[in-house]
């Protein structure tokens, strides 16, 4: 096995995996977030709850710029913060209610995309997709 082969096939697919994530939410979020704070509760509403710190690396955002966007997301009413009970320094944050149908909206939208993109996939091809993203 080629490694210098498969790291650029890891790129491309990295990259390819950027644009399909582009097309299927563009415009799927609300016109009263960012699209950063769009990323942030994508992220915490599939990880939640998660830690600001967590937030920050995977975004890849300051902790001040972090705080910052979580300040306005909680202003919105669109995120909770829970203090660990063992660690009262140690803030988890999940979506509100008013997040969680945000999210479940522009969810909705995203999957009626994918509907589509693999609406001519065969049974076997989309095990394949199953299994390839199993693995990754």
């Amino acid at each position: 096995m080629d490694i210098n082969s498969l790291f650029y096939k890891l790129m491309s697919f990295t990259t390819s995996v950027h644009r399909v994530t582009h097309e299927l939410s563009k415009d799927s979020k609300s016109d009263s977030i960012t699209p950063v704070q769009y990323n942030i509760l994508e992220y915490i509403a599939v990880s939640q709850p998660v830690t600001p710190s967590e937030i920050s690396d995977c975004q890849y955002m300051s902790m001040p710029n972090t705080s910052r966007e979580l300040r306005k997301l909680s202003e919105k009413n669109l995120i909770e913060k829970i203090i660990d009970t063992e660690d009262r320094r140690k803030q988890y944050i999940r979506l509100s209610n008013n997040g969680e149908k945000m999210m479940k909206e522009a969810f909705v939208t995203i999957e009626s995309r994918f509907q589509n993109r693999i609406q001519n996939a065969s049974k076997k091809d989309l095990e394949d997709i199953e299994c390839a993203i199993d693995l990754l």
